[in-house]
């Protein structure tokens, strides 16, 4: 593991969380193992959390029902490490392709591929963390008619696309990085639910196509799911575009961009397998 991936590790998982990854290790056979003694390993904290008993621990045992210290950001990380164990060897995966439809798909490798990256592993579940907890509000915006208040949500794609009308050029690089997170969230993590209830009308999808510098026949009306695909994907690189310095939260973006369905597919087999059987236990707010 890079340095870099052990140090974001070790800023976004708790002490609880390295306590209990400790706990496991050392039943497992890593004696030394503690909550401090992972700081100055970090090469041996990237093996215990893809090691299969943490996923164990986590998902099978129980036990960790009794741990409130446990943060969402460990659940995630195992869940993606487990997802990437099993596809190394897997020749085909029941994959999305429609409302609550799922066909086995021989075309695997890219998602192999995706996945062989400690950076976008730990990008997959950062995102994934990142939506336990959400914001929406209101902003005050200056129009030619006076101060207004306007609505903002973080799981709204057209109310967050506004944002790019209101904020200063420096809070662009945000906004539209949120977007493009928000497009695989949704993508990746409920395809059934937008797909039920697209999360844009038409005038939506022909508003952020334009803002996005989409041409008219370029925006899918029938596809959320592809329209999203293609959202997130020049959102990402717009953020990109815009970003003065490229901090370790923009690192793996490009690749995303460029891998941007592989990644949807990879959230698409990982939330089936593992997070929607669980979701009433670690993610009751994820209802859909």
């Amino acid at each position: 593991m890079s340095y870099s991936v052990g140090a974001r590790y070790l800023e976004l998982l708790t002490e609880g969380d390295l306590a209990w990854v400790a706990r496991v290790a050392q039943r497992e056979g890593e004696e030394a193992a503690s909550a401090a003694w992972w700081r100055t390993h970090p090469d041996r904290l990237e093996h215990w959390v893809a090691h299969p008993a943490l996923f164990r621990a986590l998902f099978a045992e129980g036990g960790a029902d009794l741990e409130r210290s446990l943060s969402p950001f460990l659940l995630f990380l195992a869940v993606v490490h487990r997802t990437a164990a099993d596809l190394r060897d897997a020749s085909a995966v029941q994959e999305w392709v429609g409302p609550r439809q799922r066909v086995f798909v021989f075309d695997v490798e890219p998602l192999r591929a995706f996945l062989a990256s400690a950076e976008r592993r730990l990008f997959l579940a950062e995102l994934l963390a990142s939506y336990t907890h959400v914001t929406s509000g209101a902003v005050r915006v200056r129009t030619r008619r006076g101060w207004r208040r306007q609505r903002v949500s973080e799981l709204d794609p057209v109310q967050l696309a506004a944002l790019l009308d209101v904020v200063p050029e420096a809070e662009r690089v945000w906004v539209f990085r949120r977007l493009g997170d928000l497009s695989l969230f949704l993508a990746g993590v409920f395809p059934d639910h937008v797909t039920r209830y697209p999360p844009l009308d038409a005038r939506g999808r022909t508003r952020l196509g334009r803002i996005l510098g989409l041409a008219p026949d370029g925006i899918p009306t029938d596809d959320v799911v592809r329209f999203l695909e293609q959202l997130g994907r020049r959102c990402y690189e717009a953020a990109l575009r815009l970003a003065p310095v490229l901090s370790a939260g923009l690192g793996p973006l490009a690749e995303v961009a460029r891998e941007f369905a592989a990644a949807r597919r990879v959230l698409n087999v990982a939330v089936d397998r593992y997070i929607l059987p669980q979701r009433y236990r670690w993610f009751p707010n994820w209802s859909a």
